[in-house]
């Protein structure tokens, strides 16, 4: 990566133009500094920084939290809040935009350089993860008209999986963890857009933590179930169980 553009949202002109000899002292690239809210959206959409220092209590019609909803959604810019309230109230208001991260006035030289640097890493690594993960639905979206397999990834590559060899899909937490007999995949999804990707033809959410394969389940015991050649016991949730009942033709 190149040098990085940093934008300062600093209303004390003392304190921002010290941070600025900070920066360019650690090898950043300033693009601008403003003291008002007005004038650092204004700045953000000119220079499109590679990351924001913006201060919590700015003077004017807008504060820094407020500037920084505005900087998150217009351009995806991470946002690094300097502040000298370390209160609750102000943190809680503030933890709302999703920030890089909190730097306490006054603060040294080593922890900007630190708290950038874990800014630009963690919002790459979110990047990353968005795109992986959009690439991904894509494919499952195909998955019918790529006849009955789809991508996943493993190991830094693309994996080509055959539907028919899941067996159960998992959550875990902020993952999902699709199964087949001999392997796991975990991507980064929601169970309820993994449920809609996959379809109901084949599949069948019976919990709200496990979507099935219905033709791998070898047997049903409530209020759990099992699978073809695989001594996983899946639970049934209760709200599931009429449905399952129905796409098992119950006779």
């Amino acid at each position: 990566m190149g040098q990085i553009n940093v934008l300062v949202v600093e209303d004390e002109s003392i304190v921002s133009k010290d941070i600025q000899h900070s920066l360019k002292k650690l090898g950043y690239q300033v693009v601008g500094a403003a003291a008002t809210g007005d004038k650092a959206l204004e700045l953000a959409r000119e220079t499109n920084p590679d990351i924001v220092l913006m201060d919590i209590m700015l003077k004017g019609d807008m504060n820094g939290i407020e500037v920084a909803e505005v900087v998150k959604n217009e351009l995806n810019t991470p946002v690094i809040f300097l502040t000298a309230y370390a209160d609750e109230s102000t943190l809680s208001k503030a933890k709302v935009t999703e920030p890089y991260g909190y730097i306490i006035k006054p603060f040294k030289e080593i922890d900007l350089h630190t708290s950038i640097e874990m800014a630009l890493y963690k919002h790459k690594k979110s990047l990353e993860l968005e795109k992986e993960r959009d690439y991904l639905y894509s494919l499952v979206d195909n998955k019918e008209q790529s006849d009955g397999f789809i991508f996943v990834k493993s190991n830094s590559k693309l994996v080509k999986l055959n539907t028919s060899d899941i067996y159960f899909i998992e959550a875990l937490k902020d993952y999902v963890v699709i199964n087949t007999l001999e392997t796991r995949y975990t991507i980064h999804s929601t169970m309820k857009e993994i449920e809609t990707k996959m379809g109901k033809t084949e599949f069948i959410r019976v919990h709200r933590s496990f979507i099935v394969r219905i033709d791998k389940i070898a047997s049903i015991d409530y209020p759990n179930l099992h699978l073809e050649n695989d001594k996983k016991v899946i639970p049934i949730g209760g709200s599931y169980r009429e449905d399952l009942n129905k796409r098992i033709r119950l006779v």
